[in-house]
């Protein structure tokens, strides 16, 4: 098994959290993981990336055109880390509308569901429904269940179920 994910959104969209859950996934089924990010102006709505190995790999960066999936929290982030992508990899996007990959209106459910930032789990759901990730339905829950704050793990499990049942 190996598999290279990038991770892309702005500042408080749930990036690093979502990157966490992938990896947890991971560690859980007993696969080496390597994670990197990049925050750049995370803390004022700026671009952040994070990169996830899943298997054998000596380094955690992802070079132009290697990546297998893509998890997009912003659509504006499309042009600038789609080159990591390989050809036929494939996208999963937050996004209304028509366009390239997979998309789903993650920060609609998210709203509706009370919480904006739950749109990072809705987005893994999707990405877990279409099976374009290594990890499966009770790997990813599980790892929610350990990672998310104990008043927040029924909410965060809401989120991932949405997007999971489309």
């Amino acid at each position: 098994m190996k598999q290279q994910i990038i991770v892309s959104g702005i500042g408080g969209q749930g990036a690093l959290f979502l990157t966490r859950v992938i990896a947890q996934a991971a560690v859980d089924l007993d696969i080496p993981v390597m994670t990197s990010e990049t925050h750049g102006m995370a803390q004022r709505g700026g671009t952040v990336i994070s990169t996830i190995k899943v298997g054998p790999f000596a380094s955690p960066l992802i070079r132009t055109g290697q990546a297998d999936v893509a998890l997009l929290l912003w659509e504006d982030n499309l042009g600038v880390h789609r080159p990591l992508v390989k050809d036929d990899g494939t996208l999963v996007i937050n996004a209304e509308g028509a366009g390239p990959g997979l998309r789903i209106d993650a920060s609609g459910i998210a709203r509706k569901l009370g919480n904006a930032v739950l749109s990072n789990l809705v987005l893994l759901g999707c990405a877990v429904r279409h099976q374009a990730l290594f990890c499966d339905q009770q790997a990813c829950a599980a790892a929610i269940r350990k990672l998310a704050p104990a008043r927040f793990v029924e909410q965060n499990l809401q989120a991932f179920y949405e997007g999971l049942n489309g």
